[in-house]
This record gives C-alpha cells, sequence and structure tokens, in this order.
C-alpha cells in the first residue's frame, strides 16, 4: 500500500509499505480521506517523541475491510470515521474497534472533518464547561475546528451569547459564520471585551491568554483547559481566590480518554455524528489535498496560512 512516511529529522516521502492487519479487537480501514489537525505539527516539531519512521495522521474515514479477532464479521464494509493514535495517511489504517465509529447519515467528507475536534467540542461544552441555559460563552481559536463546532454545540445547548477571539478579521469573519454571536482579534483580546464576563471559557492557547481568561471569569464560571497553543509559560492558579471567587479551572485531554475510557470518547463521537446528519451541526470544510501533500498542509496549519477549514488528504 502508499503511505506516508516521516524520517527521522522529520521530513515526509510516500512509501510502498505492507497493508496492516487487524489484531484482537481492531478493524482494519480502507482510508478515503485522513485528516490534518494539530498534534501532526507537534509530532512533525518533535513535542510528542514518537519513534520515527512513522506513518502520520490521527484520524481517518473510510470503510472497514477486515476485522479482527473479537469484532462482528458484520462491520466488515461499514464506512466509518477513525481515533487512532497514528498511521492515517495511508491506504490501509489499523483502529481500535472501540473508536471506529459508524458515520450514519453523515456524509463521509464531512465525518472526516470532525475528527478529534468533534468529540473534543463537545465535551469542553457538555462535559467539561457544562454549558446551561442563560450562560454566556467564550471560545478561543473561534476559527479552528474546535471552536467553530464549540460555539453551535454552545449555542444547542442555550447559551445566551458565544463571544470567539480569532486570529485576524479575515478568521474573525470565517467564525461568525459558525454560531458565534461577535468575534474579536487576538491583538485586541482583552481589551476588546470591555467589562463582559463569562460563565464559560474555552481556551486551548495557554500563557497570559490563560491569565486573562481567568480574570473574565464571573462568579461560579469554568475556565476549560484543552491545550497550550501559546507555549508551555506556566500559569500561576492561587486556589483560596478560586474559592472566593467560585470559579474552576479544568481540563480536558481526548489523547488520554482515548487510552482510559475509549468508550466515553466513542459516545461523544456518535453524538457529533447523529448531529452532523441531522444537519443541526455543519463542519467546515478546507482544501482536499493529495496524500503527498502531507508537508504543505502540516506547515499551512503550523504558520497559520492553510485556508480555513478542515484540510483533509484524499487518499482513496
Amino acid at each position: 500500500m502508499k503511505a506516508v512516511v516521516m524520517d527521522g529529522v522529520g521530513q515526509y516521502g510516500v512509501a510502498d509499505l505492507p497493508e496492516p492487519v487487524p489484531g484482537a479487537g481492531e478493524v482494519a480501514i480502507r482510508v478515503a480521506y485522513a485528516g490534518v489537525q494539530w498534534g501532526d505539527v507537534l509530532v512533525r516539531d518533535g513535542h510528542i517523541p514518537l519513534a520515527r519512521p512513522f506513518v502520520p495522521g490521527f484520524e481517518a474515514a473510510g470503510r472497514i475491510v477486515a476485522v479482527g479477532e473479537g469484532v462482528a464479521p458484520g462491520r466488515v464494509g461499514e464506512e466509518v470515521v477513525a481515533l487512532v493514535e497514528g498511521g492515517a495517511c495511508a491506504e490501509v489504517v489499523v483502529a481500535p474497534d472501540v473508536l471506529a465509529v459508524g458515520v450514519g447519515d453523515a456524509p463521509l467528507r464531512d465525518a472526516a472533518a470532525l475528527g478529534w475536534a468533534g468529540p473534543t467540542a463537545y465535551d469542553l461544552v457538555a462535559q467539561v464547561g457544562r454549558v446551561r441555559e442563560g450562560d454566556r460563552v467564550l471560545v478561543h481559536a473561534a476559527a479552528g475546528g474546535v471552536g467553530s463546532l464549540a460555539a453551535q454545540v454552545a449555542r444547542a445547548a442555550g447559551a445566551a451569547s458565544v463571544v470567539g477571539v480569532a486570529g485576524s478579521r479575515a478568521r474573525a469573519a470565517y467564525a461568525e459564520g459558525f454560531g458565534h454571536d461577535r468575534v474579536v482579534t487576538r491583538d485586541a483580546f482583552p481589551q476588546a471585551l470591555g467589562e463582559d464576563r463569562f460563565d464559560v471559557v474555552l481556551d486551548p492557547v495557554g500563557g497570559a491568554t490563560r491569565t486573562a481568561n481567568l480574570a473574565l471569569l464571573a462568579p461560579h464560571g469554568r475556565l476549560a483547559v484543552y491545550g497550550s497553543l501559546g507555549g508551555a509559560e506556566p500559569v500561576q492558579v492561587p486556589a483560596d481566590e478560586l474559592l472566593m471567587r467560585g470559579v474552576s479551572v479544568l481540563t480536558y485531554n481526548s489523547a488520554l480518554l482515548a487510552r482510559t475510557h475509549p468508550a466515553r470518547l466513542a459516545a461523544s463521537v456518535r453524538h457529533v455524528l447523529g448531529l452532523l446528519g441531522a444537519r443541526t451541526l455543519r463542519v467546515g470544510l478546507g482544501a482536499e489535498l493529495p496524500l503527498d501533500a502531507v508537508a504543505a498542509a502540516v506547515a499551512g496549519l503550523a504558520t497559520g496560512t492553510a485556508a480555513p477549514g478542515k484540510t483533509l488528504l484524499h487518499v482513496s
């Protein structure tokens, strides 16, 4: 099969490799689309220590072509979206049976664009931030995959207002099409928010932005942390101050959840796929590129020059 291989210095190439065979509790998927996401940037730059050479790609959509021991034979032929620990940038990938979720009525390309962002957005809103009727929500990286989906999920949960923060005016305009009431640019944050305070803030940024987010929380507000795009600068969070204000800092790690409670993550995948199939959730579709364009796709994501929407590699 054709597969992308990343070498020891982070260079990509397409090679012929043997097709992987599913083991117990696994399925083999003929990949139609592989998603490009921030984890690919972290792997390329050495921030996630993985043995190389390595076949990249953490999310795939396609059709099951073989099953391992303990998996229902009737799954062969099923269209699924799969969350994996690598290997999606190939014609065939092996995935855990539990994390290969049938797309149902959702179009396969749209399902591919959900990837890890879909369940992450849902869990941040419903499980971590616990958005309720009348809540005011602030979403950072509003034009990204998680941000654009989280705004819609928060709106469906009854949020009174959803405000976004995006990296540029163009990305702010894009984000406004996904349920945000308004979107401010990163260089105007937090001044552009004035006296606004929020019940829930979704923060993948960290550093000084995280400190500012703490100050923006209303009494009993929840800061949901799920990344550190702005760097690993430590943030001091005095517990007594949080207690006096009644605010909370909570974290979410989807990769850890996939290892510790994969059925929980799969349930969230099914939920967002159901919303997508019912046309009550819209996913942003970006560039569709061939498999050998993975280096350019990852570079575009890293530098912020990629077109808005999910970049997909069309594999087969």
